[in-house]
């Protein structure tokens, strides 16, 4: 199997590296995250002039025609930068609805928009006694005419508070459990009855509680078919966990290279730290980790598109296990290297700490996905 880049990939990732390389530093960051969205809208247009909103679109939507293994390179680059702006919200979640479930209308009106970032797309999904529960869905759809009415709440909106569309999934018959009885509907921010409270999360990025009291909805902005919205919710979930994966790996390369970077300044007893053997160990076992969350990774991004929903469910909760077993030893080790510096707002290496900790709880954290994995019988089907 051939894990090289095409030529369009390694211009791709070489670009996006250098210029967040040149426009998101740490410092740079933290004045991001100072603005009132709590990210750079600048930095938002350059990305949108790069190609990176139509990245994953299909060119005949006005789209470049990426795939997942595209979206994997934008998201590592992503990690290493600890990057504020809501791409992940907007083309991978958001745009994940417009590709999957979309119909020709509904793509011909939104990929436009998206790819030239004046839309931004969010997904409430998550709801305060789910606990990583796909199928729990509280939030109702009561049909009227031509239209819905929703009511319900919804938590961890990632990007909810600045989205300019969220899609809502919502029931519309069967018991709170059900795969059966699930839609998902577009629904503009500023619909009547739906109100936003936003806050920024432990790793400087933002999130909104959104509830609906009586949100009028066009059957228009149905996506996917009503009541049967669950496999294309679960498709799409698959692939943002992939993308997360391919983020947290970027993380953790980060992490790494701080630390061996520190521990070849750091002098202690008159000499660099990195020449003591334990200290090696420990950024031995963080580069294992590193590579074994990338490998995994890997797998997990050319699982993304596929149809068949219990072989990519398996990749997807495989490469979650250990990319949260992997990027707590690694974020637990960096800490532990740099010493009291670490713990500091004021030094980077805690700052990704928080982000990888925050990866693992997104979309079902370690024990979650282990549980997934151990109960569809492990990595690879029995022969």
């Amino acid at each position: 199997m051939d894990f090289d880049l095409s030529e369009v990939q390694s211009m791709l990732k070489d670009g996006l590296d250098r210029m967040l390389a040149n426009e998101y530093g740490f410092e740079s960051r933290n004045a991001y995250m100072a603005e009132p969205e709590g990210y750079s809208q600048a930095m938002w247009n350059r990305y949108a002039e790069m190609g990176l909103m139509m990245l994953p679109f299909a060119e005949e939507d006005g789209g470049l025609g990426g795939d997942a293994e595209d979206i994997m390179l934008v998201m590592e680059s992503f990690g290493r930068a600890l990057v504020l702006e809501p791409w992940f919200a907007t083309v991978v979640l958001g745009g994940g609805f417009v590709r999957e479930g979309g119909n020709d209308a509904q793509r011909g009106e939104l990929v436009p928009a998206i790819a030239d970032g004046s839309l931004k797309l969010a997904f409430a999904h998550s709801e305060r006694h789910a606990r990583y529960d796909l199928a729990h869905v509280e939030t109702t759809a009561e049909k009227k005419g031509d239209s819905y009415v929703l009511n319900g709440a919804k938590s961890l909106v990632l990007n909810g508070d600045t989205a300019d569309k969220i899609f809502v999934s919502a029931r519309i018959s069967g018991d709170v459990r059900d795969e059966a009885g699930l839609c998902v509907f577009l629904v503009d921010a500023d619909a009547a009855g739906l109100t936003r409270r936003g806050y920024r999360l432990q790793d400087g990025s933002r999130a909104a509680e959104v509830t609906l009291e009586n949100v009028s909805v066009d059957s228009s902005r149905l996506f996917g078919p009503e009541g049967g919205a669950y496999p294309l919710i679960a498709k799409v979930v698959d692939q943002a966990v992939a993308a997360l994966c391919a983020e947290a790996v970027g993380n953790m390369e980060a992490m790494e290279k701080l630390t061996v970077e520190y521990l070849k300044t750091r002098k202690q007893f008159g000499v660099e730290i990195g020449k003591f053997q334990v200290l090696q160990h420990a950024a031995v076992d963080m580069f294992i980790a590193l590579e074994q969350g990338r490998s995994i990774t890997m797998y997990a991004t050319m699982m993304a598109d596929s149809d068949d929903a219990d072989e990519r469910g398996r990749a997807v909760s495989a490469a979650k296990v250990e990319i949260g077993r992997g990027g707590r030893l690694a974020g637990e080790n960096a800490i532990q290297l740099h010493g009291g510096v670490g713990m500091t707002m004021e030094y980077a290496i805690g700052h990704y700490f928080k982000r990888i900790t925050m990866i693992d709880i997104l979309f079902g954290d370690t024990d979650h996905h282990l549980s997934k994995l151990s109960g569809a019988g492990g990595l690879f089907e029995a022969a």
